[in-house]
């Protein structure tokens, strides 16, 4: 690989894993405060996108970029409050069933509202072409702008968590929710917040991901499953893992869809007697591009066989 291929790939899978964690965060945050895994995460990313397209329309990228994850927060606060509060007390199983319920309602919405097509959202004029040219390549002013944004947002959400009060209250309800309540703070209410912050969060990742990639009612199901596997291999609830986890997923994915050699030559590589469709085997004729893919959920079970509770988790369960 020469060294314009490897400096471009690692900024693109930077860039990629660092949406990539826009996602899992507000996740991570989600099953941290509440236990909750919610199914729907990746639709409030889709939201986020679909709102930011027609606030973009109405009012411009940059204040949609801000009114955009409000209001799908504010959907996300809503829907704990009138709904995932009220099968709490039935146990985790009608929590996963009332979020996996509402994925399909979303997707139904969105394309009763917007269509079942690819809709127009484009890149705001100040965020088109190149931002440099390295070694004759081009990285985009798009993919500089999700990391600006990702680094920010974790940078605010590591302020908000250890120098606010709020921060403190909402730890203290994650470690010790009875004697918070003790103390005269509404935890019900620091749940919803937290909810609903989550999902601004992953609608916020919609809105810059969005027309750097596609807006399409098919958006949520193309990152739900990758963001459980970020979330699972950086470790139940913990934000430092899930953005060592993106990052990890981001690069190897990215790195893997630039690689155009077959898993007979990468074999071969490694010294091994192998070549073509050696052993009766067809698949070490496909490239490693072809196979990228599914290096995610390898590293998915990798991590459940030898390390369970994930890169820096302390659950096992």
């Amino acid at each position: 690989m020469n060294l314009e291929l490897l400096t471009i790939s690692l900024l693109n899978g930077v860039s990629y894993g660092l949406l990539l964690f826009m996602l899992s965060s507000g996740l991570t945050l989600i099953f941290s405060m509440m236990g909750v895994l919610n199914f729907a995460h990746a639709s409030f990313y889709m939201l986020g996108a679909y709102v930011a397209y027609t606030l973009s329309g109405l009012v411009g990228f940059w204040p949609a970029l801000f009114a955009a994850p409000l209001l799908v927060g504010g959907l996300g606060a809503a829907f704990e409050r009138y709904c995932l509060r009220r099968v709490h007390r039935f146990g985790p199983m009608p929590e996963l069933l009332a979020t996996f319920g509402l994925s399909y309602l979303v997707l139904e919405v969105v394309q009763l509202a917007w269509g079942r097509s690819t809709v127009p959202y484009g890149l705001p004029a100040a965020l088109q072409g190149p931002l440099f040219t390295l070694y004759g390549t081009q990285f985009p002013k798009s993919r500089a702008f999700i990391m600006l944004v990702a680094l920010l947002m974790l940078a605010s959400i590591w302020l908000l968590l250890t120098r606010t009060r709020t921060g403190l209250v909402v730890q203290a309800a994650l470690k010790h929710p009875g004697m918070a309540q003790a103390l005269g703070h509404d935890v019900p209410r620091v749940c919803m917040l937290v909810f609903g912050g989550g999902c601004a969060l992953a609608g916020l990742a919609g809105v810059i991901g969005g027309n750097t990639y596609v807006t399409e009612p098919a958006m949520a199901a193309s990152v739900g499953s990758i963001i459980f596997v970020v979330v699972v291999v950086g470790g139940m609830g913990s934000l430092a893992g899930a953005f060592i986890a993106s990052l990890l997923i981001g690069v190897v994915q990215t790195f893997a869809v630039a690689l155009d050699y077959s898993l007979a030559g990468g074999l071969q590589s490694l010294g091994l007697p192998v070549g073509g469709r050696t052993f009766g085997f067809p698949v070490l004729s496909l490239t490693i591009a072809q196979v990228a893919p599914i290096l995610p959920y390898l590293l998915l079970l990798l991590i459940l066989i030898f390390r369970p509770r994930g890169l820096l988790g302390t659950r096992e369960d």
